[in-house]
Parts: C-alpha cells; sequence; structure tokens
C-alpha cells in the first residue's frame, strides 16, 4: 500500500499539531510556510490552555453590550468602520450568532474541543520533553469593582463554566492578595480558573512539536505559498511565488488568518474577521514579587502573562484588515493599566508584535473537508485559542482523513459546509 501524501499549509500551532498527528497516523507529511514554525501568530498570545475559553465573544449579553463597544473608546475593544462596512457578511452574522440557541451548540462544542486539546497537549509536551514549560496553577480574572463581577455578562460566563463542571473560585480582595501579593490593592473581587494552564512560552511550545515533527522524518520547507490545484487524477498539485508545484494525495489548508486570501484564490469566499491583537514584554519592577499566573484584567483590557523573557502584556480585540498597519493606541491604554495594577518595569522589546487571530461568524474553527473538492482539507478560524485547541483539531482531523468509526469529539459543528 502507498503511504499518502499530505502537504500541511501553516505552521502555526494548528498546522505544526496537524503536521505531527498525521505523521503519527503513517502518513508522508510536509509542513509549508512562508515563515519559520511558531513565528506568526501562534508566538505572541497569552499561552493559555484554559477552559473557559468556550465562551465565546458574541455570546447572548452582547447585545446589552453593543452600544458602549459601538463608542470604539474601549481599551479591550476597538474596530475600523471601513472594515466591518466592507465585511457585513461577516459583521452581520457574528453579531446574529449572539443567540441563546447557537451560543449552546458553540459552547458544548468548544468545551469539547479545549478538552481535547488539553490531553494532546500534555501528551506532546511529556514526549517532547517540554512539560517544565506548563504550569497548572489557573489564571485569574480580576474585577475593579464589585459590580462589574455582577455584570449580565459576567454572570453568564460563570453560570456557563459551572454548567461545564469548570472548577473555579470566588476571591475576595484579601484572597486574591493572599495568592498574588504582587498585585496592587485595586481588585475588589477575583474568579480564579482552576481547570486551566499556562506555559512560559508559546512560540517554543510550537518549535519543539515542530522539531519533534521533523526528527522523526517529516519536511519542513519554508516558502511563499501562491496557490493550488487539482490535477485530473485527484492529486493537489501546491504551487508557491515561484512558480514551482509540488503534487500531494491531500492538501490541508491551516493558514490562519491568511486561509481566507489564499482560499479566495479558487474562488471560495471565507466570511472571517480578524481580532487582531498586541503584545510587548516587561521586566518585573524593583524589589516586586513574582506574578505567579496570567491575569485578565477585566477593566484594564489586557491579559498580562509571566513568560520565560519577562512579563508579557497582551492587548484585547482590534476589528480591522489582517494587514492594515499597526495602530498601537490600545498597547498604550493598555499599558497604563497594567501599571495601576502591580509593579511593571521597563518595555524589554521593540519592535511592537502585533497578531491576527481569524474569527469565523459562530466563533467555531473551521475542521474537516471541504465540499466537493475531495482531498482538500480546512483547519483554521480558531479566534483566540488557535494555541490551546490545535492538537484537538488535529485529532479530529486525522480522524476524519483516515475515516475512523470513533471520533474523539462531534464534528458537525465544525463542519465546512456551514459556510460553504
Amino acid at each position: 500500500m502507498t503511504t499518502p501524501s499530505v502537504a500541511v499549509l501553516g505552521a502555526g500551532m494548528v498546522g505544526v499539531a496537524t503536521a505531527l498527528e498525521l505523521q503519527r497516523r503513517g502518513m508522508a507529511v510536509t509542513l509549508l510556510d512562508r515563515r519559520a514554525p511558531g513565528l506568526e501568530t501562534s508566538y505572541g498570545n497569552a499561552g493559555v490552555i484554559a477552559r473557559s475559553s468556550l465562551m465565546p465573544f458574541n455570546h447572548p449579553r452582547l447585545w446589552g453590550t453593543l452600544p458602549g463597544l459601538l463608542g470604539n473608546r474601549g481599551t479591550g475593544f476597538r474596530y475600523s468602520p471601513a472594515f466591518v462596512a466592507s465585511n457585513l457578511r461577516w459583521a452581520l452574522g457574528f453579531v446574529g450568532n449572539a443567540r441563546r440557541s447557537v451560543f449552546r451548540e458553540t459552547t458544548a462544542a468548544l468545551d469539547s474541543l479545549i478538552r481535547l486539546s488539553t490531553d494532546e497537549h500534555r501528551r506532546l509536551l511529556a514526549e517532547v520533553n517540554a512539560l517544565d514549560r506548563l504550569r497548572d496553577n489557573g489564571w485569574l480574572f480580576l474585577y475593579r469593582h464589585a459590580a462589574s463581577f455582577e455584570a449580565p455578562g459576567a454572570r453568564l460566563g460563570r453560570e456557563t463554566m459551572a454548567q461545564y463542571g469548570i472548577a473555579t473560585q470566588e476571591l475576595q480582595a484579601g484572597e486574591l492578595q493572599a495568592l498574588e501579593p504582587v498585585l496592587n490593592p485595586l481588585f475588589a473581587k477575583a474568579l480564579w480558573i482552576k481547570d486551566s494552564y499556562s506555559v512560559n512560552s508559546p512560540g517554543a511550545v510550537v518549535r519543539a512539536y515542530a522539531d519533534a515533527f521533523a526528527a522523526r522524518g517529516g519536511r519542513v520547507q519554508t516558502t511563499e505559498l501562491r496557490t493550488v490545484q487539482q490535477t485530473g487524477d485527484g492529486l493537489w498539485t501546491v504551487i508557491d511565488s515561484s512558480g514551482t508545484g509540488q503534487a500531494y494525495d491531500r492538501v490541508v489548508v491551516a493558514l490562519g488568518p491568511w486561509s481566507r486570501q489564499f482560499l479566495a484564490g479558487l474562488g471560495v469566499e471565507i466570511p472571517m474577521g480578524f481580532e487582531r491583537g498586541y503584545h510587548l514584554h516587561y521586566a518585573e519592577g524593583a524589589g516586586a514579587r513574582s506574578l505567579q499566573r496570567p491575569i485578565y484584567d477585566t477593566a484594564g483590557g489586557y491579559v498580562l502573562s509571566p513568560m520565560e523573557h519577562g512579563m508579557r502584556l497582551s492587548t484585547g480585540v482590534e476589528l480591522n484588515d489582517c494587514d492594515a498597519p499597526m495602530k498601537p493606541v490600545q498597547l498604550e491604554l493598555a499599558e497604563a493599566a497594567a501599571r495601576q495594577a502591580l509593579p511593571l518595569g521597563p518595555r524589554l522589546d521593540q519592535p511592537l508584535w502585533m497578531g491576527r487571530r481569524p474569527t469565523l461568524p459562530d466563533s467555531r474553527p473551521v475542521i474537516g473537508e471541504m465540499p466537493g473538492r475531495p482531498g482538500l482539507w480546512l483547519a483554521f478560524g480558531h479566534q483566540h485559542i488557535g494555541f490551546s485547541t490545535g492538537p484537538g483539531t488535529a485529532a479530529l482531523l486525522g480522524a476524519l482523513m483516515q475515516g475512523d468509526t470513533r471520533l474523539p469529539l462531534d464534528p458537525h459543528p465544525f463542519r465546512a459546509s456551514r459556510f460553504l
């Protein structure tokens, strides 16, 4: 029997995990991207692997906060009116999916994907001798005012986490101070989400997985991808910017935010928004105790994570074109808010880093074969949880590609046909 050949396009967490899984299943896999593994969106996230991420941004309480968001002055959310106007299919679909029925389907689907991914991450980290990068002490949602803790959206989040059995603990100000002494007495309440892990370098984790793939015989190619074409014998040819092509039995498109533009070259329109975000690293304040786990300042609109290269400050969402010029206003506001919360030292790196988080109208990724194009598989649209859900995506995709009778989770919520 001939070994199936597969090209995985995209070397972020989703693509690298997929390449590893297909290789484990006996396929001959080539991983292709314009940059080395782990240098795009997977590099700059907060490094959190959290079951609390089952909460989509477009939840049923979105309608109550929408007027404030449209003012376009918040730290946690900004948008380009021109981008929204030119992407009305996505924007209307995203807001329209903030319905209770869609919310129930999305949270159930994401919970199953996150739980599977967490198990797969632990397995892979052990295989690549990188378990020392993993923390198991959860993360914190911080509230500057008790009223914010009781706001409808926050209550919905706690109710949803309780529904899915996610371990959390409500903390009063004194309890928070005891858990994280480095924090200034700024926060009235906190929610400690215990069913969560975090890593001290997301980019290093992706590279460790990619190195394992290469060490096991996988091919990693750095090239600017142009398009794919199906030949008469059913093979798929991957063509790079030089016009050179290589034929494969199957192709997986895992290009994250660039999947939309890539598939447009095949005449396929994907309704995708881009949750752009920024990060910088900071030294710890002189004489300050260390932060033990990631924190999310709900009013400040940032996540602060202890990383091996310093304290990583990650901003909220900026809806804009994928490759529009940077707008660092959110980072400046987030930094000011973080300096209120704890002693934060000087900036450690320049220039400012920006990532693009690809979001589909129902906040669920596409995982599966493209309808009407056998052999072309899709794995993208993971919004801000691609790092944490990449391995589960790979496990499901591998099972689907090999026609397993028992799948690790229900693929229906992630089917490509819901948009194509």
